[in-house]
Parts: structure tokens; sequence; C-alpha cells
């Protein structure tokens, strides 16, 4: 046995004790330090040293685990003030890329798993997906406007590779004429030009690549497998070529960290054919909190106390706070600093213009002669 248990009632371990009973059991190639328990469980599973001198020893392999979501519908509506789109479809939950900072991890307690490990190893297919976007644009009350593709979790991390979902959604979206926004930071959306380039020649897509940073050694540690941001440059220049209007998301800015990036960033994307940008400051809500402390102690020690400061600084001295507006740019001095510097970049670099507004008028949903709706393309 490599390591004892500690079972204790549900509640949150100190910064210190995760740290370091996580430091000899990371997982190469893996976001998150720790498996830290989910917020709705009864108790909470510590690692801890048994004594036994086995806790040197390397963590196994973490196998990632593809399950079935038999999901109903696919289409999920919101109406959050704050979020330029009303409705997303997201043919995957968890997400491979292994990213800390990542604002969905906390729904995977909603399955019973934690928002760790088991987000980035334990994922869930929605096989169905492009049955249910059939039925669902075939309804005659449907009402057009764009679809935000992957918005939770990124429809083209590694799985996508093999199960093809997010291509088969696009090609749905394509033939009913259906305006569609993406967001990735993976090159596999290169795999889709050949879609996505007569879908933008009619208005109806747009896509956003996500860069956090350029510095490839700490994206290999806070976004283990996703692109560099080398490839992800790339990828904005292979879509902006293609005449696919790309803009660039510095999200999440993390104060401390990456917040120095950003005019270097921008730059950058410009330099590669983006035509926007937008940014989110990092969120940390849930579990993230407890997970992002660990990963901070673990990874960037000399700056772990003065990233936490500096968010709580930002957030009326929280880890977060999930008022509308604010949840996104946070308060205060320093929120006022990122904004000003953000802007002042953009305009400077060409990427302020308003965002390219997507066509509905085009859509129609797709019959056969006998005036029956297609239940395939």
């Amino acid at each position: 046995m490599r390591t004892g248990q500690k079972l204790k009632p549900s509640g949150r371990v100190t910064l210190i004790e995760a740290a370091e009973a996580a430091e000899r059991f990371e997982h190469r190639g893996r976001g998150a330090i720790s498996n830290q328990t989910g917020r709705f469980e009864r108790q909470t599973h510590t690692v801890f040293d048994d004594g036994w001198s086995t806790i040197e020893d390397d963590a196994a392999p973490l196998e990632t685990i593809l399950m079935d979501d038999t999901a109903k519908t696919i289409i999920t509506f919101n109406n959050s003030p704050d979020i330029s789109f009303d409705r997303t479809v997201n043919p995957y939950r968890g997400c491979e890329h292994g990213c800390i900072y990542c604002f969905a991890r906390p729904t995977h307690a909603l399955a019973g798993l934690s928002a760790g490990l088991d987000f980035e190893s334990r994922l869930f297919r929605k096989a169905n997906a492009p049955e249910l976007l059939l039925k669902e644009l075939s309804r005659p009350s449907y009402s057009p406007k764009p679809i935000a593709l992957g918005m939770n979790t990124d429809a083209y991390q590694p799985v996508e590779r093999e199960q093809r979902l997010t291509r088969r959604l696009l090609e749905i979206l394509s033939a009913h004429n259906h305006p569609v926004s993406l967001l990735t930071k993976s090159a596999l959306i290169q795999r889709d030009i050949d879609l996505l380039a007569p879908m933008a020649e009619k208005g109806i897509v747009r896509v956003g690549v996500s860069i956090t940073t350029l510095d490839r050694k700490l994206a290999r540690k806070m976004e283990p497998r996703a692109a560099t941001p080398e490839r992800r440059l790339e990828t904005v220049r292979a879509l902006s070529q293609a005449g696919i209007p790309v803009s660039v998301m510095t999200a999440p800015i993390i104060p401390g960290l990456t917040d120095h990036e950003i005019e270097a960033l921008l730059e950058a994307s410009a330099a590669h054919g983006a035509t926007g940008a937008g940014y989110v400051v990092l969120r940390l809500p849930y579990e993230i909190k407890d997970l992002f402390h660990e990963w901070l102690v673990q990874h960037v020690p000399d700056r772990a106390a003065r990233v936490i400061n500096l968010i709580r600084e930002m957030r009326g001295g929280k880890d977060y706070d999930p008022r509308w507006f604010e949840r996104g740019r946070g308060r205060g001095p320093m929120a006022d600093l990122i904004s000003q510097r953000f802007q002042k970049a953009a305009a400077r670099f060409g990427l302020s213009g308003r965002r390219t507004e997507l066509r509905t008028d085009l859509f129609h949903p797709r019959e056969t002669p006998e005036g029956q709706f297609l239940l395939g393309i």
C-alpha cells in the first residue's frame, strides 16, 4: 500500500496540507495536483504519508476514461446578462486539456466526481449529440440565434480527434445555415477549415482562440495537454488566411503571473491575423480555489502568496465574487489597471473593433420534397 487515507467530515484542507500531501503524487501531463473530494460528498479523502517509506514512489500513470452521457437535449440556454450568447452546445463534459484554472471544473461534482484529476481524466461524451441537434433545430418553434459551440469544455480537446462529434455538429449547422461561434485552445480546429471557410463566406461563423501565455514552460504546467502557444498562434494565422473571422481571448489573465504579457500577447495575435481580442480575469469558484492554490505552491512557490493576495484584492478580499459583470473583470486598482492596459494595447494593434455579427436570416430546416424534416445529412 503506497499511502494511507484519512476520512473526515467534508471540508477543505489547508493550502499547506494539500500541497505537502500532493507533492509526491503529481501526475505528469495533468494540470491538477490532487483529486480533492467534490463539494457534495459526505466524506473527504486526504492523501498522507503512512510511514512505510512508499510515498517517494512516482505516481502511477493516470489513464483517460471516456464514458457515455445519455443526454436528452443538447442545446443549453442561459439568460446571464454578462454573457454575449444565450445558447450553447457542449459535446463533452470534462476536458483532457487539464487547464488548472478551468471554470468548468466544479461541474464534475454534480456527477459525484472530483473537480481535480477526475475532471481531466474521466470524461463524458454525448454520443447522440448530432441526432439531438437535428431534432431541436427541426422544431417548428425553434428561433435561430448563434450557438456557442464548446463554451463549457473545449469542443476540440484530444478525444475529438477520434470521436469527431464536433465535426458532425458543424456539418449539421452548416447544412442548416445556422450561425455558430467557437472558442478553443486546440490546433485541431484546423482540421475543419473545409467546413468553416464556406460558413465564413456566408457570415455564419466566427472563431476565438484562447491564449493565456506566450511562455511555453508555464503553459506546459498550467495547460498540460493543450496546444503550445506557438501552435495556437499558427492556428490564428491558418484561420485568418482561410477568411474565417478570428479573435483571441487572453483568458484568464492571472494577476502576478501572466498579466505582464498583455501587450506582447496582443501584439503577437495581431501579427498572426487576429482581428479582435477579449479577456477574462481569473475566476476561482467552488473547488477551483483549493486546486489553484495547491498548483501555485507546487509550481510557482516564490509567487504563490503574491498571486493569491492580488486575486483577493480584485475580489473584495475574497477568492471569488460571483456578481454579474464583476466576476469576469474584478474590481479595484489592479482590475482597473488591467482593463486600461488591455484596451490601450488592443487599440494600438487594431484589435478593438466590433466583433463580427453573425447572420440568422439564412437558417432553414432541411426538408424532403414531401415536406418532412430530415433526421440525417
